[in-house]
């Protein structure tokens, strides 16, 4: 019998201290509301959605749109995110969809989920769910917990 292998909980690893504050300052530049512990969690995930599409085949995978959010600051790191593919086992093309896909599918996050967890991660679950597949707004924060002056938003905590 096989023993279980414990699935790590954060993909932080595979970019540097600085690379890793980089990125989440630029998630929180570029979207106006979200304090530095959510931007942090949200490359967190984008690091381990592309492990997860660097190692599954024949699926199709995409983030959430959160997810999407730390995916594009990473992307445009351009040199970090070649090494980060790089460790992973190969490059990970962005193929944006057109007008006709927005329509979420949550079987395709679902099968995301279950090849993240395959690369040995856990997915952070809240950043998966319909709230995190929604528009983020400066003025209409997707999540339910905002700051109690409104200027920010907060996730729960990370389980």
């Amino acid at each position: 019998m096989a023993t279980p292998t414990a699935l790590s909980a954060s993909a932080q690893h595979l970019l540097t201290e600085e690379g890793f504050t980089r990125v989440t300052h630029l998630v929180q530049r570029d979207n106006d509301g979200i304090d530095e512990a959510l931007a942090a969690r949200i490359v967190d995930e984008a690091l381990k959605f592309v492990a997860a599409a660097a190692t599954s085949t024949g699926r199709h995978l995409r983030p959430s749109k959160t997810v999407d959010m730390g995916w594009h600051a990473l992307i445009l790191h351009t040199e970090m995110y070649r090494e980060v593919c790089g460790g992973v086992g190969r490059f990970v093309d962005h193929r944006p969809e057109g007008p006709e896909t927005l329509r979420r599918d949550a079987d395709t996050l679902d099968s995301t989920m279950d090849a993240i967890r395959e690369a040995g991660y856990e997915p952070d679950a809240y950043l998966w769910g319909p709230l995190a597949d929604t528009e983020i707004h400066a003025g209409d924060c997707m999540h339910s917990e905002c700051t109690s002056g409104g200027s920010g938003c907060a996730a729960p905590p990370a389980s």
